[in-house]
């Protein structure tokens, strides 16, 4: 592109030369995410990955793809951007390793109304981290600049997981039977779901400088709470793996216990949950309390700490939590429909 269209492009809201500066800032939080397999370099038109077919001599390519939702308006509003990245990965890679596979590489997409090379550095480094921490590679990704589309300082963002299970190792959900026991992984806190309701319930739409103020209970402002990256669960779960069958594993996302832990049951299945079992953060009672929410709506819209919910054998709880230190027993499978949290 010529600099006199460089500077044509600029009149119209997308200066290109501030995309470039993004790329070169990005380049060591992208180089730090590199693993085994990944065969191109940041900046082509696409991303090249090698399978290992000795290490998965049966491979199942399994996909998934998520954003961060309204969260990001308090990221806005606080002007923090290193953690956002974080929940993008989690909320793909905590999707595909309910089936058992290993998450390999993402891609992320952002879009801003006017891009800050600062702070398109920030976000992606979060994704980076988060990346790290999921096993997997930043292998590509896209930022559009779109001036009129989105307002100024604030930004969208979406993610694309690719994993890799072999076949005869994928969680087998059919052999879920009534009996099995449902063991439980902890939440970081809301995580990435339900901020609609969060903003509502505490005016921050109208209210910003709500994010800034201290909670005793909380024992930091209620943005720092609220920002808290979502939790990833693979190695987790790929470590417990090795130790145990895994028959099915839920991840607790948007509509809560009621809508995501019956994904996971074969026809004719349900579950008793034991509410006493939950260390609830803090953050869900200040929630409940400020907006006076019940307690269905409640388990029907967050985690309420409980983050992955694995199924397996009652025979081999007292292993798996030996394997997960921070794992409890949450309840049971038993024959009927549904959720009953008691």
């Amino acid at each position: 592109m010529s600099e006199s269209s460089n500077k044509r492009y600029a009149e119209a809201g997308v200066d290109v030369e501030r995309g470039y500066k993004a790329v070169e800032l990005m380049k060591k939080h992208v180089a730090s995410t590199m693993i085994r397999g990944v065969s191109s370099d940041l900046g082509g038109f696409s991303g090249l990955f090698e399978l290992d077919v000795k290490e998965t001599p049966n491979p199942v390519l399994v996909c998934g793809t998520d954003g961060v939702g309204t969260k990001l308006k308090l990221a806005f509003a606080m002007d923090k951007h290193d953690s956002v990245g974080i929940d993008c990965v989690a909320m793909c890679v905590n999707d595909v390793i309910c089936c058992g596979a290993q998450p390999k590489l993402f891609l992320d997409y952002i879009a801003l109304g006017q891009l800050e090379p600062l702070k398109v550095e920030q976000i992606v480094k979060g994704v980076s981290d988060g990346c790290i921490q999921a096993g997997c590679a930043l292998i590509g990704g896209e930022t559009a600049e779109m001036p009129g589309f989105y307002q100024a300082g604030e930004y969208d963002m979406a993610g694309f997981c690719v994993a890799v299970a072999d076949k005869p190792k994928l969680f087998d959900i059919k052999s879920i039977q009534a009996g099995d026991a449902l063991i439980a992984l902890p939440s970081s806190g809301v995580h990435s779901n339900g901020f609609s309701l969060v903003r509502q319930v505490f005016e921050i739409d109208k209210k910003s400088d709500n994010l800034f103020v201290s909670y005793p209970e909380l024992g930091a402002t209620l943005g720092e709470v609220l920002l808290t990256p979502t939790r990833i669960y693979v190695k987790e779960v790929m470590k417990l793996a090795k130790e145990v069958t895994i028959k099915g594993a839920s991840h607790i996302t948007g509509g809560g216990f009621y809508e995501n832990i019956p994904r996971m049951l074969p026809a004719g299945l349900g579950v008793v949950v034991q509410e006493k079992a939950i260390s609830r953060p803090p953050i869900f009672d200040l929630i409940q309390k400020t907006g006076d929410i019940d307690d269905h709506d409640m388990y029907n819209t967050f985690n309420m700490g409980v983050g992955m919910v694995l199924v397996i054998a009652k025979e081999e709880v007292e292993h798996a939590l030996s394997v997960l230190d921070e794992a409890f027993l949450l309840g049971e499978v038993v024959s009927g429909t549904g959720v009953v949290i008691q």
